[in-house]
């Protein structure tokens, strides 16, 4: 199979790979639309000791099961394999397993290729008319889900009716319409990317602006999808007293917290990464339920053309928030 393959910091080869094993239990998944995440981006600068070259990365994909009784079935792949037996999964915080497993990390090798091997219990069915392009967003949007998840459920019974969302990449633009369909009536996303943030003015349903903007404005949930010392001292400084901050972003750094402000404040601060299986199959079914708005918010390119979209993306000229990759 042909496959875009991390080879070293700041290169991608589209070559020859060979064909993954399809163990059993599993099917094997002609791709059919993979996005590109912030951590491939991590990996392919080098950044990420997790995912050493050569190796396929990718995990946000979509396509049709080829082979076996559910040939021809179109589905969104959940990249997380968890094991099913450790006391994370029993509890359904399989998002914590001790074992877990992702594609484009070894020993699993990614979805930035023709082919993918994935077991059943990691896959959900596409309804017949909703694009592959958007049902590749299932991953990016789950995590977003997540959070927002935990946000409103440590608020408890004190009202949630603000929220700030901090960078306007797919996990910011995910926590955004997380909260609109979870029921949070005021929703601001600060980008300041020119060039994004006029993009996403023009359909978003909640507001955007510069962080400039902001003013001395405080929100009863903040979301630092981002993740660098800057985004997490704007999140301290914009979160209202008994407020909640959920830290997605792995940008960098260790600094930025008023820790003295969260203590006085009684400010929670939740660390959140990736989703849960049910997680994951709620997103999805709110996506297809149109919950999520139209997720129309991504460009298309050639998985051939790969590495050309990752010098776009660092370079800061691309507009959408998520760029979708094709496979021939």
């Amino acid at each position: 199979m042909k496959a875009l393959v991390y080879t070293g910091p700041e290169r991608l080869d589209y070559q020859d790979f060979a064909d993954p094993v399809v163990p059993e239990g599993s099917h094997l998944i002609r791709i059919d639309s993979v996005g590109i995440c912030g951590s491939d981006m991590h990996a392919y600068l080098g950044h990420d000791d997790r995912r050493p070259a050569p190796l396929i990365l990718g995990h946000e994909g979509s396509g049709v099961i080829v082979g076996g009784p559910r040939n021809g079935d179109r589905v969104t792949i959940n990249p997380l394999v968890s094991c099913g037996v450790c006391r994370a999964c029993k509890s359904g915080r399989d998002n914590l397993c001790e074992s877990r497993q992702i594609i484009s990390m070894p020993p699993r090798e990614g979805a930035f290729a023709q082919y993918v091997a994935m077991p059943e219990r990691n896959l959900v069915t596409v309804p017949d008319g909703f694009s592959m392009e958007k049902a590749a967003l299932a991953e990016p949007v789950a995590v977003s889900w997540h959070a927002v998840k935990l946000g409103l459920a440590s608020m408890g019974d004190n009202l949630s009716e603000t929220a700030l969302v901090i960078g306007g990449g797919a996990i910011g633009v995910a926590a955004a319409i997380s909260f609109v369909a979870q029921g949070v009536p005021n929703v601001t996303l600060v980008e300041p990317n020119d060039i994004r943030r006029v993009y996403l003015e023009k359909t978003a349903n909640y507001t955007v602006c510069h962080p400039d903007q902001l003013g001395e404005t405080m929100f009863d949930l903040v979301v630092d999808a981002v993740g660098y010392d800057a985004t997490r001292a704007t999140a301290s400084k914009h979160t209202r007293p008994g407020g909640v901050i959920l830290h997605v972003g792995l940008g960098g750094g260790t600094a930025g917290l008023d820790i003295r402000r969260i203590t006085l404040q009684e400010i929670s601060f939740i660390g959140t990464y990736t989703y849960t299986a049910q997680d994951f199959r709620d997103t999805a079914q709110a996506m297809f339920d149109g919950r999520l708005g139209t997720l129309d918010w991504t460009e298309t390119r050639a998985l051939s053309d790969g590495a050309q979209a990752f010098s776009d993306i660092r370079s800061g000229r691309v507009s959408a928030p998520k760029i979708i990759l094709k496979p021939a």
